[in-house]
This record gives C-alpha cells, structure tokens and sequence, in this order.
C-alpha cells in the first residue's frame, strides 16, 4: 500500500465525532484541546454524509481538481522511484455513503509502472480531511501481482480515517485508516513550526506527522506538509529508509484532470 501517506507502506455518532473534533482542535481560539477526540486504532465512527464535500480546502493539504504532485526517491540500490499525484475531477460514493474525490497516484520504478492507485477523499464541515479508502493495484511487467490493500469504508468492517486535522496542534493523534491486518495506518502531529528543503524549494512554517503502521511495527516515517502546497517531504526513519522530495506542483487541464479518475488501472497517464 502505498498512498501518499508513505512510499514504504470506542463507538461514536458522526455528530459527536465531529463535534469531537472541533473541541480537539479549537487551540486557535483559545479554547481547551482534546489530544484524543479523533478517531484511534479500530475505533467504530458512524459519519453523516452531508456533513462532508468534495471541495477539500484544507490549508495543509488542499486538493483542487487538476493539482499534480510529483515526487522522486532513489532506493538505496540507486534506482529510481517516481510517484505522480493527480487530483482528479471526479468523485466516487463511497460504501459509507460519503462522497469522495478520486485522486491517482501512481507509481514507476526507472520508468516503468509499478503501483497504481485510486484513492478517496472527502473534508467534513470543520475542515478535517479524511480518507475512505483505495483501489490499488501493483504491478510486474506491465502485469497485476495483487490488488492486495484495497478496501472501502464502510465495507467488511473498514473504517474512514483522518488525514489531516482541521486545526493541527502538537501532540494530536490519529487513525489515518483501518481495514483489519490490510491497512491500519496512524497519525501524529508533531510540530508545525518546521522547515524543508526539496528540489522544488525551500518551505516554511512547514507540519511535521510522525507516521506507523500498527501491523508493521518497524515502519517509522515523518511527513512534512507545506501550507498551500500539501506533502513536499517523506523521510523514512524505520522499515526501509527513503528520502521522497517534491520536484514538481503544477495543475493540468481539465481533460486530463477527468482521466486521471478514469483510466483503467494499469495505463499511464494520458
């Protein structure tokens, strides 16, 4: 599995949750901050469809329709990776009845297609961004090894997970996503007063997460998010170390944007 939340891989009411979730992140204003309102580990969350959009605006990660993210990493083999992030125009109703919006990333290794995969966003009313999960697929010879990793909340059990909160604050934790032994990612807001610099440039006031995978103990990655750009530096730590830089932020146009949730697993971009 391999979204952009790494290159190496309670019950509660949707309007307590959300409510939660504002109480949790109201350190802006000056109100007390709850560090465990959002959701954790398997946590069930029962999320009311209207109060979620498509237009995802998050400062730290906003994702309009035609936004292209592309990142290099060199293995310690010295090949290169290169996973492109596309944004697309269109949008998928998710098991849980939430409306997504369909953003590819897709994946090559020295030119050659090695992971491809549909994932599903959607930003509730206090601007938390959340992930309802993937249509994956990876790849040998232009051929599908395993479509192992993909699920669907609200189906067979998987549950939505936050990928970034609304109002981050040092100290937050959170479940990015949760299918059973296939995907239970965490997530952990540890500064965001930071800085990066990557081909693209230099950034500042940048978030840093601390990012685990429950089933894969010895993962350890940290992500930083520049304010109106979105990720533009993952650093494996633990669990197979890498280094993936943003090279290059541009938007592309609207037909191309369309495609990009559209094409059949396993062809390039048009």
């Amino acid at each position: 599995m391999r979204k952009l939340h790494g290159l190496a891989r309670a019950a509660v009411t949707g309007s307590i949750l959300l409510s939660a979730c504002a109480e949790g992140q109201a350190g802006a204003s000056g109100n007390a901050a709850s560090l465990t309102s959002l959701p954790q580990g398997s946590d069930v969350v029962e999320l009311d469809p209207a109060n979620f959009t498509t237009e995802i605006d998050n400062p730290y990660w906003p994702m309009t329709p035609g936004t292209r993210w592309t990142y290099q990493e060199t293995d310690e083999s010295g090949d290169e990776v290169v996973a492109t992030v596309t944004v697309s125009s269109e949008t998928k109703e998710t098991a849980s009845g939430i409306v997504a919006v369909v953003v590819r990333d897709s994946v090559t290794l020295n030119g050659e297609l090695i992971e491809d995969t549909f994932d599903w966003y959607a930003q509730d009313t206090e601007g938390n961004i959340w992930y309802l999960g993937e249509n994956t697929a990876e790849f040998e010879a232009s051929e599908i090894t395993t479509t192992a990793g993909s699920f669907e909340a609200g189906d067979d059990g998987a549950q939505a997970g936050i990928i970034m909160p609304a109002n981050p604050q040092d100290g937050m934790r959170y479940r990015q996503e949760y299918y059973a032994g296939e995907a239970e990612d965490n997530g952990e807001i540890l500064s965001t007063d930071e800085q990066a610099e990557v081909p693209l440039g230099h950034f500042t006031d940048v978030l840093l997460t601390k990012d685990t995978i429950t089933i894969e103990p010895d993962v350890l990655e940290y992500k930083l998010y520049a304010p109106e750009i979105g990720p533009v530096l993952v650093l494996g730590v633990s669990g197979g170390a890498a280094r993936e830089e943003l090279i290059a932020f541009e938007t592309i146009d609207a037909e191309a944007a369309r495609l990009a949730g559209t094409t059949p697993l396993g062809q390039d971009y048009p």
